[in-house]
């Protein structure tokens, strides 16, 4: 084959693309706010996130952060979004379940961080939320999964929400508009490697 054949092969087989592309845009032609789970065992839940968070940012969105797990406030996407006008951050947890040790703590806890984000979830000024690691409150049972159905639901109508964590229950996955599971195939902590900064935390 020769050049000009390749060059001129390529092109009726991106023009067909295009015309199957620019008919799956026209078809989507609704707006809403949209619920969206990232969940599995893989690495970069919580970063593809915070991704979304700069994204909106530079839209002039403004943002609700709530971390459900996390005790810590010394990670680098909570130093930076903090520095940033348009992110309210809550961290509503104590730490990992196997530090607290105490079930009746931490459900007090989840329950206590649930009543902050219902406010978030009340304020049309919001446009995106994230939920971060809010799977594993409702996995442990220390949140009604109805109750966080049914505020999920009654948010307002074009208002984001990104929620994080493993095991994300199958009525959650069904309520979002899209899903995501991260597949984990090789993580360096396995190999003895400590969490980075600015990769890990």
């Amino acid at each position: 084959m020769t050049d000009a054949e390749r060059t001129q092969r390529h092109r009726q087989r991106m023009q067909r693309k295009k015309v199957i592309v620019d008919a799956s845009i026209a078809r989507a032609d609704q707006t809403k706010g949209l619920l969206l789970v990232l969940t599995g065992n893989g690495k970069g839940k919580s970063s593809s996130a915070f991704g979304m968070i700069a994204r909106a940012l530079g839209h002039g969105m403004r943002v609700g952060v709530a971390q459900f797990i996390k005790g810590r406030s010394d990670t680098g996407e909570e130093a930076f979004f903090r520095r940033q006008q348009d992110v309210i951050w809550h961290v509503l947890g104590e730490g990992f379940t196997w530090d607290t040790q105490n079930l009746e703590r931490d459900t007090a806890t989840a329950q206590r961080g649930w009543r902050v984000v219902q406010d978030m979830l009340r304020d049309p000024a919001l446009d995106l939320i994230v939920l971060d690691e809010l799977t594993y409150p409702l996995k442990f049972g220390w949140l009604d999964l109805g109750t966080v159905l049914n505020d999920l639901e009654n948010r307002p109508p074009m208002q984001h929400v990104v929620i994080t964590g493993r095991a994300a229950p199958e009525a959650l996955c069904e309520a979002a508009d899209t899903v995501t599971e991260m597949r984990d195939s090789k993580h360096a902590f396995r190999a003895g490697i400590a969490a980075q900064p600015g990769i890990d935390l």
